[in-house]
């Protein structure tokens, strides 16, 4: 529960950090919103139904050709404004500049003449290094709203034309496309501010001289009033951003749309009547040496002068792209929404769930965005919502993959010097079976405790004592470990080690007694060559046990408790008067039927009622199939039959130790400790019609008899 608070502090700490640098708005996520945009209109662009009544006269690479390098003669140019205005255009408007008169002739005072007599508008050209404007503009302007000319981009210097043209002219507009004047031309600043009041851009004049309209409308914005919210020309409405910006939506301009400027000059010109009459008509370059290139969304270099014409296709056909005011806050609560989901997924279900939940709402993020685009025109980011949406699920995801890790390190540091790795490996992937508290199930416990300790402390050094141990343990609990037991723990000279837990093995009983038997084998090891051999007991029980983590929050054990375990404690200390090193519970040898075991008899166990029938763990399936072996169980089973009807045979006694030596030699000490063993092999009770049953005192009174005497 902590962790999983702490974790959903830390996502709602990362939704926070997004939504503010989303306010923040830095340049990179104002570009990659752009750029999102420019791939709309990519896969989308914008259609136009034929015949619109706009054109370019381009003097384009094979114009100046024919006519000459630029600049051209006023002469050449008032030649072809004088064309136009014959063929009926509706408005001329010049992307050219004319802020320098021509020598040594009357070329200006022609042109000017010209412009006159036709709808003409000119240009002018934001420039840092001009001076401010100071010609009145040509066309008037009433204002809704307290001051929205106040939010219009200031014009500043500019490139103007001559006086003599500008009087001459029917409107004046800036043919710059935007503040920066650089990169990709996305939005057209439809006004600039000058001191007496605004400046229309090209195309918004050359519709305002097309129509007859010679005053322009700018509406405040209904709010505040104070930014713009649409421009209106005659009965066209353009809405626009809060600076009085239309957000250019560009299309494939067909080839019809670009007249060679050497078709007008030439003497057939009049065949172009029908291209040309009612059409506003901008005159621009579109040859690289004017350098009057620039980047649309679409990607293409495209003439400036097209520019003007896109726009002013957007206005004739009334097809915009829209921002509103309220887009960004829709946006910020979409994220915070969004984000949420992605950090709630992965906190309650994990990584992978929340890698689904993050892929829809990615999904969903773009498809929102794609029909807002597609429909409506509504222009929502969906940049900005994928980046969030990989920062919320990866930085939640790595939480809990750190947590895992942690979790795994803690593991590992908890059970790798106790259980093999291939359990090791269970626990991580599945930690359940790390539940606190404990549940019950059947275990095979294993105690396993060195003989006569006291006397090796005394014969040896505490450093020697410790290096003895050490090495003892590393070889008894590498048998362990290697046979997927979990080792409880090491106390003094004694090992607690249990099977079935953490990991569920379903051979439990199987595995504790192979690793008995490999103990036991690493002792002998050991022992080679040693004038002070050591040896050990082993007691082995299987049955239910109560296993879990015990202790309290902060300091904990994994062990297990209940009568197995005492059980397993108490054979293991009845290894010495049995004479044998690993004893077992009947109920463990059960369990393992393919192991070599012999009945050992029923010890009694000290804090424990009743007697606990053990066996003895001679040897393994490769024993258990030793003809030797066979004979010796035969013999063995009979011996014991004996036993339990009262009578020691001394013969078969004989027999059974001398097999033993060639199958287990501990098996000998066995047999020799046997006969004071006796009342560890209850007589049956016989058939008497009282009930009466000879008591355990009786047996344990006999002592060495001779061979077949009867003690009943």
């Amino acid at each position: 529960m902590g962790r999983g608070l702490a974790a959903l502090t830390l996502g709602l700490l990362v939704i926070l950090g997004l939504v503010a640098l989303r306010v923040a708005d830095p340049y990179p996520v104002q570009v990659a919103r752009e750029t999102s945009f420019d791939v709309f209109q990519q896969l989308k662009p914008r259609t136009a139904p034929d015949g619109l009544p706009v054109r370019i006269i381009d003097i384009d690479e094979t114009s100046m050709a024919e006519v000459g390098q630029w600049p051209w003669p006023r002469e050449t140019l008032a030649r072809l404004s004088e064309r136009l205005t014959e063929l009926g255009a509706a408005a001329i408007a010049f992307d050219i500049l004319f802020s320098e008169a021509e020598r040594g002739s009357d070329a200006d005072e022609n042109f000017a003449k010209t412009l006159a007599a036709g709808p003409t508008i000119l240009g002018l050209a934001q420039n840092g290094s001009a001076l401010p404007v100071t010609m009145p503009a040509k066309a008037g302007l009433a204002t809704t709203g307290s001051d929205p000319l106040a939010a219009v981009p200031e014009l500043g210097g500019a490139a103007q034309p001559l006086p003599i043209l500008a009087e001459a002219a029917s409107g004046l507009g800036v043919a710059s496309l935007d503040r920066q004047g650089a990169g990709v031309a996305r939005r057209l600043p439809l006004l600039w501010r000058i001191d007496s009041g605004a400046v229309p851009t090209l195309s918004v004049e050359a519709l305002r001289v097309a129509t007859g309209v010679p005053t322009l409308v700018v509406m405040g914005d209904n709010v505040d009033g104070r930014t713009v919210d649409a421009v209106r020309v005659g009965d066209f409405s353009i809405p626009t951003g809060p600076t009085g910006d239309l957000r250019l939506y560009y299309r494939e301009l067909p080839p019809e749309t670009y007249i060679p400027a050497t078709d007008v000059l030439d003497d057939d010109y009049a065949a172009l009547a029908p291209l040309i009459a009612g059409h506003i008509v901008f005159i621009g370059s579109s040859a690289s040496g004017l350098n009057d290139i620039r980047i649309s969304p679409l990607g293409a270099p495209v003439p400036g002068v097209s520019i003007h014409l896109q726009a002013l296709e957007q206005i004739l056909t009334q097809t915009f792209l829209d921002r509103a005011d309220w887009v960004s806050g829709l946006e910020l609560l979409l994220l915070a929404a969004s984000c949420l989901v992605i950090v709630l997924a992965v906190v309650v279900s994990g990584p992978l769930v929340g890698l689904g939940v993050s892929l829809a709402v990615a999904a969903a993020s773009v498809s929102f965005s794609w029909w807002s685009f597609s429909s409506p025109g509504l222009l929502i980011d969906p940049s900005y919502p994928l980046f969030a949406a990989l920062v919320s699920y990866a930085t939640m995801a790595f939480l809990r993959f750190t947590v895992t890790d942690f979790d795994r390190r803690r593991i590992r540091r908890a059970f790798g010097y106790y259980v093999e790795p291939s359990v090791l490996t269970q626990i991580e992937a599945d930690q359940s079976l790390l539940r606190l508290g404990g549940n019950v199930r059947e275990l095979t416990v294993m105690f396993s405790d060195v003989r006569n300790f006291s006397a090796l402390a005394e014969r040896t050094t505490p450093e020697q004592l410790v290096r003895i141990l050490n090495g003892l343990f590393g070889a008894l609990g590498g048998a362990i470990i290697r046979h997927r037991g979990t080792i409880d723990k090491f106390m003094g000279d004694s090992v607690m080690a249990f099977w079935n837990a953490p990991a569920e093995e379903k051979e439990h009983a199987l595995l504790a007694g192979r690793a008995a038997l490999a103990m036991r084998a690493a002792l002998r090891d050991l022992n080679r060559g040693s004038n002070d051999p050591i040896h050990i007991g082993i007691g082995i029980a299987t049955g239910p046990a109560l296993v879990g983590n015990m202790g309290f929050e902060k300091r904990f054990d994994y062990s297990c408790v209940g009568d197995t375990v005492n059980v397993a404690s108490r054979i293991e200390g009845a290894c010495k008067p049995v004479g044998y090193s690993i004893l077992a519970t009947s109920g463990m040898a059960a369990e393992t039927p393919g192991l070599a075991f012999l009945d050992a008899g029923q010890v009694e166990l000290k804090g424990m009622s009743g007697r606990e029938p053990i066996k003895l763990l001679v040897g393994d399936e490769t024993v258990k199939a030793n003809p030797a072996f066979e004979e010796l169980a035969t013999l063995h089973a009979e011996l014991v039959s004996a036993l339990t009807r009262g009578t020691l045979d001394t013969n078969l006694l004989k027999r059974c130790e001398a097999l033993s030596e060639k199958i287990e030699p501990e098996l000998v000490q066995f047999y020799a400790a046997l006969p004071p063993r006796l009342a560890d092999f209850p007589v049956a009770e016989p058939d008497m019609p009282s009930g009466i049953r000879l008591g355990d005192e009786a047996v344990a009174s006999r002592g060495n008899v001779p061979a077949h005497q009867d003690f009943r």
